[in-house]
């Protein structure tokens, strides 16, 4: 193996759990999620010998996953089906948590994809502006949107 693809292969070692989680916000079909992770990989070795060190490698990461993501996720609405399964899961989670947690993914799914990879980089504890370099808008601009999501998400 050379040099760079040890230095790759350490890199997403280090950052496979920030790549899943934003993987994770655009589809929770484990199938999805693995296709999406691929190709944010795919992306990262694309890219990977022009990162040129001028922000934080996990910004970087950050920013390709969810390009990647967003990408992605219109693509595949494009080209929408729709697909009826008659599986049941008898043995999911029914508690309260579970299905507050639910809900809440449901309503961060139906956002826009700006505005969902806004949401999932304040949840990860991000501050507004590691999210503003991330996405390419002021911190301001984050906390203005932010707010928006809210009041959005709390009338869904």
């Amino acid at each position: 193996m050379t040099t760079k693809e040890q230095q790759f292969a350490q890199t997403i070692t280090e950052h496979k759990g920030t790549i899943y989680t934003v993987c994770y916000m655009f589809s929770k079909d484990t199938e999805e999620v693995n296709d999406l992770f691929q190709e944010t990989l795919v992306n990262l070795w694309k890219g990977f010998d022009g990162f040129e060190n001028r922000s934080n490698i996990r910004t970087w990461i950050y920013r390709v996953a969810l390009n990647t993501c967003i990408t992605l996720d219109r693509k595949k609405k494009r080209a929408a089906a729709t697909n009826l399964s008659m599986d049941i899961n008898l043995f999911e989670d029914s508690d309260t948590d579970t299905q507050q947690v639910d809900l809440l993914h449901s309503r961060i799914s139906k956002l826009k994809p700006f505005d969902r990879a806004i949401v999932l980089l304040w949840l990860e504890n991000l501050s507004y502006e590691e999210i503003g370099l991330i996405v390419g808008i002021s911190a301001k601009a984050v906390g203005v949107r932010l707010f928006r999501i809210k009041e959005q998400l709390k009338k869904m």
